[in-house]
């Protein structure tokens, strides 16, 4: 029978599926109870929807509210820190100036995101090397902090804007983050594309209100801003537009990198999808066949097919598929072609004495060494 074939050729014979003849041919492949979809993991102590599985970053193994304080603390600590380099430096930097304190985190601001005015220009050679430093360690802080910080905000509106289009449908919390995975990328897109649209109109309103700019030049101000073009020629020049620009400036060109970032995730997406969509939409061939029979029985099981499916729609390569039966074949002591609690049991076993081996054996090399030395 083909169920008594082993998926990948160099595995071995399965033993125990050959005494269920009982069993109903058709049968139907589900989800491994063991391994709960990614997409739903459990939440964060503290109650947040994180649906997306995040890579760890430095602050990954702090508790969840101990990352937000450390994240918070981060951004606090580079602020302040170049807040007191740049007013302690304030009669080498020229410019428009207005308050020192504000024009310091307004030049340390207009630093890390890049904009960089020419308002405001170092002019001695510290001040030029403290302006270097702080522009790289402040691209590194919007890469890996405020942008996650970000993506917080964004996930949270795109949970809004989602019940806002489905309020009138009595959809259950479970649909609701079924539905929002399932187009999570082009929510995202959504959500920013609003957000970006509330930038580029707040900014442009404060500047021809605050900064008595004609409309085509406030706009122009704002583009040229959020996108860190900075021509320079148009700025903040007052107190009251320095102080809008500190906060406006940090979000507003965060908010553009993410909305192009979602556009291009957008695209492979859909890339992607009709890829998948043309693959189970073709007939399946003699050829197919063949190149899904991984043991080279003559006859295609259920994995073997949705392995092929998968390779297929790139949602896997073959070195996958080859570090999983890596991982299979570890497990399986006995050779049987099967997984049991015992297997498990007797690697894990396996494993432990081979640990108590290594210590024994790096114990012994030590006391050679201590007895030569002596």
């Amino acid at each position: 029978m083909a169920s008594n074939q082993p998926l990948v050729s160099g595995s071995a014979t399965p033993k125990t599926q050959t005494s269920n003849v009982d069993r109903p041919k058709k049968r139907r492949v589900r989800r491994v109870r063991s391994a709960p979809l990614a997409h739903f993991a459990p939440t964060d102590a503290n109650g947040d929807d994180d649906a997306l599985l995040r890579s760890e970053s430095i602050f990954g193994r702090l508790n969840p509210t101990l990352k937000k304080v450390a994240l918070s603390l981060t951004v606090i600590v580079y602020m302040g820190l170049g807040t007191i380099c740049f007013y302690t430096i304030r009669n080498q930097i020229k410019g428009k100036k207005t308050n020192a304190i504000l024009d310091a985190l307004y030049f340390c601001v207009v630093t890390m995101t890049t904009v960089g005015y020419g308002d405001l220009v170092p002019n001695s050679n510290l001040a030029k090397l403290l302006a270097c430093a702080f522009v790289f360690t402040g691209m590194a802080l919007i890469g890996l902090i405020l942008a996650k910080a970000a993506d917080y905000l964004v996930e949270k509106q795109e949970k809004l804007l989602f019940r806002a289009l489905h309020m009138y449908k009595k959809d259950g919390e479970i649909e609701v983050l079924k539905e929002v995975e399932h187009n999570r990328v082009k929510y995202k897109f959504y959500t920013t594309s609003i957000l970006l649209v509330v930038f580029v109109v707040t900014g442009t309103i404060f500047l021809y209100k605050v900064e008595k700019l004609d409309l085509v030049d406030a706009f122009y101000c704002v583009c040229s801003t959020i996108t860190t073009l900075g021509y320079g020629d148009i700025s903040f020049s007052s107190k009251g537009g320095r102080v809008f620009a500190v906060f406006w400036i940090l979000t507003g060109t965060i908010c553009v990198a993410k909305f192009f970032l979602y556009v291009a995730e957008v695209n492979t997406e859909n890339r992607q999808r009709a890829l998948v969509k043309w693959v189970l939409s073709r007939r399946t061939t003699s050829l197919d066949l063949e190149a899904a029979d991984l043991d080279n029985d003559g006859v295609v099981g259920a994995a073997e097919f949705v392995l092929f499916k998968l390779k297929e729609m790139g949602k896997i390569c073959q070195q996958d598929i080859s570090v999983i039966m890596e991982e299979f074949e570890e497990l399986d002591l006995d050779q049987s072609g099967t997984l049991t609690v015992s297997d498990i049991a007797l690697a894990q076993s396996v494993e432990t004495r081979s640990s108590y081996n290594d210590i024994y054996r790096r114990k012994e090399v030590n006391d050679v060494n201590l007895r030569a030395i002596l």
